[in-house]
């Protein structure tokens, strides 16, 4: 889920810098900050952004700059005619006052302030929009391609951890069979235990509580309901698309059977793999959290 990618470029008299981040989230939430004067430009970065990312807080920064040097250099017409009319009285004056002048140059002229300024031309903010978003794709195909590389090692990670959690419940299954025999055999024990001891007591009813007992320490369930959270993570995790939120709840299917395997236990054996199983789960839950 979580991913970066920047870039720069520009087209004249504009420049600009993109920042692209992501970090982990429940849904998707985007977060753009662009120029609000360039029509059409947020909702179409959302556009893409909603169609490339499905889940994460992302944040799209868009740094955009001006260069006032790049206009045209223009005559201004009115100020040129100033000065050549101020020109012409000058010149007039000196050969009334039979002063002498040195020719004036054209250059001697542009050189004058005013004569020659730069064009402000209005922004147009359509063919900006456009540049932009044409190079805003290729900035979102580059951070993608950085989270799908953290993807895939999140994977491997994942199915490592899943492994192990598919081992540790043919191991409980293992222990829960062996501690069937024994938890038998001291039911039995017990009831006679209080048969041979308790005048008075209802032999079936007795019987009956003790077979109770037996039903609640039964783990068959919880193990079946494991090795089947553990085929359904295998398809999600060998899925394409998006499969975080889906893992978010297997997450915590895994954990209500891993916490009523360990309360129902009744042996250390059995207890220590609910354990061991419930921190891989934990690790799993903290790992699913980056997937999208």
């Amino acid at each position: 889920m979580t991913g970066f990618a920047s870039a720069t470029g520009g087209i004249p008299p504009h420049s600009w810098a993109w920042e692209l981040r992501a970090v982990n989230g429940k849904g998707l939430d985007l977060r753009l900050r662009v120029p609000d004067w360039i029509d059409g430009l947020e909702a179409g970065l959302r556009r893409l952004l909603s169609a490339a990312v499905a889940r994460g807080n992302v944040t799209l920064s868009l740094r955009l700059s001006r260069d006032e040097q790049a206009g045209l250099m223009q005559i201004n017409d009115a100020q040129l005619t100033t000065v050549l009319d101020a020109m012409a009285v000058i010149e007039n004056r000196a050969m009334e006052a039979g002063v002498s002048l040195a020719p004036s140059t054209s250059a001697d002229i542009v050189a004058l302030r005013g004569v020659l300024e730069q064009s402000t031309s209005e922004d147009d903010a359509e063919p900006l929009a456009r540049a932009l978003l044409a190079e805003a794709e290729g900035l979102i195909q580059n951070f993608n391609a950085m989270r799908d590389s953290e993807g895939a090692a999140l994977q491997a990670v994942l199915q490592s951890q899943l492994e192990e959690v598919a081992r540790l419940t043919k191991e409980a299954a293992t222990l829960a069979d062996a501690r069937g025999a024994t938890m038998a055999e001291t039911l039995k024990r017990n009831l006679s235990r209080v048969l041979e001891n308790t005048e008075g007591v209802d032999a079936d009813r007795v019987a009956q509580e003790l077979a109770l007992i037996a039903v609640k320490t039964d783990v068959t369930e919880e193990i079946d309901r494991l090795s089947a959270h553990v085929d359904a993570a295998r398809d999600l995790i060998g899925q394409d698309g998006p499969v975080g939120r889906k893992l978010d709840f297997l997450m915590q299917e895994f954990n209500r059977e891993a916490n009523t395997l360990c309360a129902k236990a009744q042996s250390t054996e059995l207890t220590r793999c609910g354990l061991a199983l419930k921190a891989v789960i934990d690790q799993m839950r903290e790992q699913v959290q980056n997937v999208e």
